[in-house]
């Protein structure tokens, strides 16, 4: 049992910041990555930043450079810095881990970020 709780979104102006977070609880073990997803109406899901189990980050060019991912492995809680948004940050965005020895998807219920111009 995985129980993954985005929370921190909410509405912004066009170059103001947020930070979301995401508790994770449950039988937490083998983590393979961590990261977060979005998705804006009519578009596809998407992948925003990924932290591997061994630190590494990775950001979608749309947001490299404004977006920072990290972890805190003592709290179980995985963050997600926000700067310099735009509207085409607007978008749900979901909490994801992958684990287990048989990898599995884990996924939270998003938090919605607006972003007016």
């Amino acid at each position: 049992q995985v129980e993954l709780v985005e929370s921190g979104g909410g509405l912004v102006q066009a170059g103001g910041s947020l930070r979301l977070s995401c508790a994770i609880s449950g039988n937490i073990f083998n983590l393979n990555i961590m990261a977060w997803y979005r998705q804006a109406p009519g578009k596809q899901r998407e992948w925003v930043a990924v932290i591997s189990r061994g630190g590494t980050l990775n950001y979608q060019d749309s947001v490299k450079g404004r977006f920072t991912i990290s972890r805190d492995n003592a709290k179980n809680t995985l963050y997600l810095q926000m700067n310099s948004l735009t509207p085409e940050d607007t978008a749900v965005y979901y909490c994801h881990a992958n684990m287990g020895v048989v990898p599995k998807d884990y996924w939270g219920q998003g938090t919605q970020v607006t972003v007016a111009s």
